[in-house]
């Protein structure tokens, strides 16, 4: 096993234990603070996108994304669910741009939409663990949910990969990869929602939604990272390159999936 695979792998069983003890064992406060934690991280790297290097530049940009969370915050429920049917537009209008244009838009485009990504972003995950009873649940299975449309679409990729998805944006992603993860996410769905009692039809369609969702996150952060030039947004995160490499995916996924459980009266 080479260092880089050690590395990467005990990085990842560092966090898997470190999300698994915020969300099972401590109050959503600590849930929520880490939310802001890793989105504050994430806006730091996202200024890289922007054309942002200077140190003060990139925290001054964290900063205004993280005092726009602040604002959405505060806002009253009808407010929020508003803000989420914004974010869904985006992410459809975002689909457009890594398909037609994905060179387009430039570092004034890529610091407009890191506002767009994120400040949803930390709403709807942190919101998602404060709900009540088992908010910190629904997070972990929205966690469960997206790994297993990863997992899904890398082994499926692997092994019928074909057809390139995106090959101007992610050349490894296949479209056999994608349907793949789509029916690993479902599989999750279903048995998510039988645990957790809820009605299984209404409920899978939604965690389908949301994996869908998901890898238009995982495109647009690997279109923005093309446009700058970067193969990984940091190096926060040892063999795994940095915060925005993991939150990809879980930027479009958590407010699509809060959305979704306040369509089906759960919020």
């Amino acid at each position: 096993m080479s260092s880089g695979l050690r590395q990467r792998i005990g990085t990842g069983l560092l966090l898997a234990a470190l999300v698994i003890a915020i969300l099972l064992w401590l109050p959503p406060s600590v849930a929520v603070t880490a939310v802001m934690i890793v989105v504050a991280a994430g806006a730091w790297e996202w200024a890289g996108f922007a054309g942002l290097t200077s140190q003060w530049q990139r925290i001054t940009y964290a900063v205004a994304v993280m005092l726009c969370v602040a604002l959405g915050w505060l806002a009253e429920t009808p407010v929020l669910v508003a803000l989420l049917w914004c974010s869904a537009a985006w992410w459809v209008v975002a689909t457009g741009w890594v398909v037609l244009a994905p060179g387009a838009g430039g570092r004034w485009a890529a610091g407009v939409a890191g506002f767009v990504v994120l400040v949803p972003a930390a709403l709807g995950l942190g919101k998602l663990a404060e709900i009540v009873p088992h908010g910190q649940l629904l997070l972990l299975f929205l966690l469960v949910l997206v790994a297993a449309a990863d997992v899904g679409a890398y082994f499926g990729g692997r092994t019928f990969g074909r057809r390139k998805l995106a090959p101007r944006v992610s050349p490894n992603k296949t479209w056999e990869g994608f349907w793949s993860g789509v029916a690993a996410a479902a599989c999750a769905a279903w048995v998510g929602g039988w645990l957790l009692g809820k009605p299984l039809l209404p409920w899978v369609g939604v965690c389908v939604a949301v994996a869908l969702a998901s890898v238009v996150g995982d495109l647009v952060e690997s279109m923005f990272k093309r446009q700058a030039g970067l193969k990984d947004s940091s190096s926060l995160l040892p063999g795994h390159g940095g915060v925005l490499d993991r939150l990809d995916s879980l930027s479009a996924a958590g407010p699509m999936f809060l959305l979704g459980l306040a369509l089906l009266g759960r919020v």
